[in-house]
């Protein structure tokens, strides 16, 4: 698309969509790209809210050239979050506009500095204040940590658009369709929720207070910097951050496993099997070693039940389980049934790891934590099957 997309009279999507990165933020998987959203008012002050990733400014600059008639200049850009793929067009588009005045929040003025060695042009905005572009008014909301220091999101009065930066935004590019009329909602939401377990988790705290704070709004549409558009259901994705943000669960069961010759694989196989029989209709298995943790973390932070099993390695538990381990405890996960098992040579500690996690992270543990010694006997095999009935009852 070279074209801007108008979203309502006089506001345009002037988003790009990048097929070519592989690793969002070097660490998380783009199988089906992502879009970096920008959007232009036009009003007697034109306004650009967020640019796009450095590399994507050609495509970015013929959707702003689309939208402005002849002659017409950009007077602000609407600056809500800087991190490099929304702010990296910024420093040429401030070259070709050179009266282009940047419109910020003091915490954004460090890393205006930093990144791009911009000082001057900055019009430096408290939380609530507005800017009058003539027809259209932005009103600005401080919602720091969600999920960087600096952020903000704009509200546009008159049609009452929450431009939202990363919050309510999500993984994949968009293919045709822009808005949320015109994309598969069931669809899309496995990466939109894939986005905020990989990326905004860790500061639910902190999206629960921007909830708060936005809750007095007329909020008409929710114009985020990555995925659809919601013009015409915003509550449709501002219910689930609500409800992501609380940690609150669907039925179901993650199991997590690490095994290295196939021991921890047949308990894991006798758990899923026995969760089934008793009725667990959602259950979703990984292998750690197959499984991208950006996967297992989605699937977790959407179901209630956690199965987590690991052989031992080293006297500690299997890397990528550590790595699990880790992510999970920085991410503060809540309110979830977790059962433990798994399998060692000669000398134990993945277990009794994974055990110590889960009673210090103050979730529920389940009775009976299982530890085979080298392959599970038909003993270890019952107790997996016994740990999936607790699991199945607890869940019903």
């Amino acid at each position: 698309m070279k074209q801007a997309v108008e979203m309502m009279k006089n506001i345009y999507w002037i988003g790009v969509n990048d097929f070519e990165t592989d690793l969002f933020e070097s660490i998380w998987p783009l199988p089906e790209g992502v879009s970096y959203n920008a959007y232009l008012i036009r009003d007697r002050k034109n306004a650009v809210l967020d640019t796009v990733k450095k590399g994507f400014m050609p495509q970015f600059l013929e959707k702003i050239q689309s939208a402005l008639p002849a002659g017409e200049s950009i007077d602000y850009l609407v600056v809500n979050h800087m991190e490099p793929d929304h702010s990296g067009a910024m420093k040429v588009l401030r070259d070709l506009y050179p009266d282009m005045q940047i419109v910020c929040n003091a915490r954004t003025v460090d890393f205006l500095k930093g990144f791009y060695g911009i000082e001057s042009g900055l019009k430096v905005m408290g939380d609530g204040d507005k800017l009058d572009l003539g027809t259209h008014t932005l009103q600005f909301h401080l919602t720091p940590m969600v999920h960087w220091p600096e952020t903000m999101m704009t509200l546009e009065t008159k049609t009452g658009t929450l431009f939202s930066m990363d919050a309510f935004g999500g993984f994949g590019a968009l293919k045709g369709g822009i808005f949320d009329d015109e994309v598969d909602l069931a669809n899309a939401e496995n990466e939109i929720l894939r986005y905020y377990a990989n990326i905004v988790a860790k500061y639910s705290p902190m999206v629960q207070r921007a909830l708060k704070k936005l809750s007095g709004l007329n909020i008409q549409a929710v114009a985020p910097t990555h995925g659809p558009v919601f013009r015409t259901q915003p509550n449709y994705i501002i219910e689930r951050y609500d409800r992501w943000s609380r940690q609150d669960t669907e039925p179901g069961v993650v199991i997590a496993y690490a095994s290295m010759y196939g021991h921890t694989q047949t308990m894991s196989e006798a758990v899923a099997r026995s969760l089934a029989r008793n009725g667990v209709g959602q259950i979703r298995v990984h292998n750690l070693s197959k499984s991208h943790l950006s996967y297992v973390l989605r699937d977790i932070w959407r179901y209630r039940g956690l199965m987590l099993a690991s052989s031992t390695y080293n006297m500690k538990p299997f890397p990528f389980m550590e790595m699990l381990l880790s992510t999970l405890q920085n991410d503060q996960l809540k309110n979830r049934v977790i059962g433990v098992f798994g399998t060692y040579s000669w000398s134990g500690g993945a277990v009794s790891a994974i055990r110590d996690f889960v009673e210090k992270s103050g979730n529920e543990l389940l009775d009976p934590v299982v530890e085979a010694k080298h392959a599970p006997g038909e003993k270890d095999i019952e107790a997996c099957r016994q740990l999936g009935q607790v699991m199945a009852a607890r869940l019903s």
